[in-house]
């Protein structure tokens, strides 16, 4: 037989079919775009081939970290009714997912999600935040809302981790949403918010129907209120100052939580709770006082985080009361602007709420300052309005003024006879100290007569310290080069940051400053020279002398991140305080008047009341005790 041989032709010949059928391979091959639209045609097949089979949604509970898968059969059901007993009812429910239901009105966008059935969204309309940014109390899962129960069947159950069925409904003008964790139809346990137009606080009830027989009463019923405070201000740290968990009980009293550090307590009796973030507050009314409530408060704020997005979290742990073994607890939520005006106008005195200052200071806001800062703003602009305010404020306090320099001013002329009796009986001080008393008592003059002129501004000063950054009014609102009078003003920002000054730097402060500065000059140097020179007595005129610098370098560092309104109101006091004082030396007080009239007082006889007799006596009685010692 001949034997075949492959020649190089048909070599070649079968490289060429093969690389013609590779290229043909390759032209032929599916686009990215044809891909995809493959996959998603197989995955459309798998899901229609799901629905055919399942028959409950596939549902996610976490109370105890625990997923369950849609319920395609008996067993899988059996599973969902072991980890949840009666209400795995609601989570076989079309509303069993994380759905949200979104409502809108005058004031709120509200978003209530029917996981947990609370509210997981809510943007307050009328206002944005320093950086023009919308306010949001609640957002991104900063807050939860959950009640915490055992069942009759030995479960313990979570709120937070089950699904509510949304209704929504009119009531008159009212809108309602429903939100309801169902054991059945007939049987559930609801959460009922109504809101009001135009209106910050909105009705909230917390009831139960048929539950009596599910819920295990001997265990307790708690409430749990969590809330991060979003940062809503140019400066975080000043902010956090002003932010702060307020709550009212025992009747009436008012306290909060530390505003600086961790703190928390328990109360009685509690009538309602604040989650205050400084201009807007997230607040929990009840009809009937809580009997007793834990209240914790958390500082989230590192120190020199200006990038900081929370500044503390507040928590509240609240046992319900029960009533035949369901519950009935009638609510009300308020969420909107810490603003003295708005929150007035309902009852419980949230008011109180708001940081005026305790006792006599709180009065002097709330009675005084507010009212006069609210006439004034509603026809002035509000940087004028605060310099208004500021000039009857020292107008007022002239008298006082007056009386603390004509003080000043008999001391300054008593000066040299204190002086001699100081060196006459230097080696007597209670024959020095009777001297003294009798030289005053004759001359009408009183070192005290001076301080308590003083003393009476401490409250005033206070209450407008604590009245500026708390004044709502002034958020966002501009005077000269400051943009925000509740927050500092800026002229330069550092390329570094100062400790306890900050990385920019603030006018008004500097201003105050310098006004500050000249003012102490004034009447430390009249202290100072109406202060008698006493041995063995520190020098008060180096001290004076010390305070003249020392007092305008704190304002100048403490109140370059304040509010530049209080900034504003110190700078224009100062100013006015030094042209009084200068209008009292030049043109009321004359000295050489005041020297005749104490010598004049000097001539004639004294008659020493009750009190000064017996001063008298007792220092007499002392002195001699002394002497039969020696």
């Amino acid at each position: 037989m001949e034997e075949k041989k492959l020649d190089l032709n048909s070599v070649i010949g079968f490289i060429l079919i093969f690389g013609i059928l590779m290229f043909m391979l390759w032209q032929n091959q599916p686009t990215p775009e044809e891909l995809k639209a493959q996959e998603e045609a197989k995955q459309e097949q798998v899901e229609t081939e799901k629905k055919k089979d399942v028959k409950h949604e596939t549902i996610e509970t976490s109370s105890e970290d625990f997923s369950v898968a849609s319920a395609t059969d008996s067993l899988q059901l059996a599973g969902l009714k072991n980890k949840l007993g009666a209400f795995a009812y609601s989570s076989t429910l079309p509303s069993a997912t994380h759905s949200q239901t979104e409502v809108e009105t005058e004031l709120f966008d509200l978003k209530f999600s029917n996981k947990g059935g609370f509210l997981s969204e809510i943007r307050l309309k009328k206002f944005d935040n320093y950086d023009s940014l919308p306010v949001y109390l609640i957002k991104d899962k900063n807050a939860a809302f959950n009640i915490s129960f055992s069942t009759t069947d030995s479960r313990v159950l979570n709120t937070q981790d089950l699904y509510f069925q949304p209704t929504i409904s009119k009531n008159g003008e009212n809108t309602v949403v429903s939100m309801k964790l169902k054991v059945s139809e007939s049987k559930f346990l609801e959460y009922r918010y109504e809101l009001k137009p135009d209106n910050y606080m909105m009705d909230f009830t917390i009831r139960s129907q048929g539950l009596s027989d599910v819920i295990n009463s001997s265990q307790g019923v708690n409430l749990d209120w969590k809330q991060k405070m979003y940062r809503g201000d140019k400066s975080v740290e000043y902010e956090n100052r002003y932010t702060r968990l307020t709550y009212q009980h025992d009747g009436g009293k008012i306290d909060k939580l530390s505003p600086t550090s961790d703190d928390d307590d328990v109360e009685e009796e509690v009538t309602w709770l604040s989650y205050r973030q400084h201009f807007f507050s997230s607040i929990l009314v009840t009809e009937k006082p809580f009997k007793t409530v834990d209240l914790v408060s958390e500082n989230l704020l590192e120190k020199g985080d200006d990038d900081a997005v929370f500044t503390k979290l507040y928590a509240s742990k609240i046992p319900l009361e029960l009533q035949s073994g369901e519950i009935n607890a009638p609510l009300k939520f308020y969420f909107g602007p810490t603003d003295n005006t708005v929150l007035k106008q309902y009852e419980y005195s949230l008011d109180d709420s708001i940081p005026f200052g305790w006792g006599i200071f709180g009065w002097i806001n709330r009675y005084v300052f507010v009212p006069v800062f609210a006439f004034l703003s509603g026809i002035l602009p509000y940087g004028f309005a605060i310099i208004v305010m500021t000039i009857l404020v020292r107008i007022v306090m002239s008298p006082v003024t007056y009386k603390s320099y004509l003080s000043q001013a008999k001391m300054k002329i008593l000066k040299p006879e204190i002086n001699e009796i100081n060196e006459k009986f230097k080696d007597n001080a209670m024959k020095k100290q009777q001297a003294t008393m009798a030289l005053y008592s004759k001359a009408g003059a009183s070192p005290m007569a001076g301080c308590l002129p003083g003393l009476l501004q401490i409250p005033v000063f206070y209450a407008l310290f604590q009245f500026f950054p708390s004044a709502f009014d002034l958020r966002h609102k501009s005077f000269l080069w400051a943009e925000d009078l509740s927050s500092y003003d800026t002229i330069a920002e550092l390329p570094f940051k100062i400790p306890f000054y900050g990385d920019h730097i603030s006018l008004f402060p500097i201003l105050a400053s310098v006004a500050i500065f000249f003012y102490m000059k004034m009447t430390t140097g009249q202290q100072a020279a109406a202060q008698p020179t006493q041995e063995g007595m520190p020098d008060m005129g180096k001290m004076m002398k010390y305070m003249i610098y020392f007092s305008p370098l704190m304002m100048l560092v403490f109140f370059n991140n304040y509010a530049s309104g209080l900034s504003l109101y110190y700078f224009i006091s100062n100013l006015i305080t030094i042209g009084i004082m200068l209008v009292i030396k030049n043109f009321i007080i004359d000295e050489n008047k005041i020297h005749a009239k104490i010598q004049e007082n000097k001539k004639k006889p004294k008659k020493e009341n009750r009190f000064q007799k017996k001063m008298k006596d007792m220092m007499e009685q002392a002195e001699q005790q002394k002497q039969s010692k020696k």
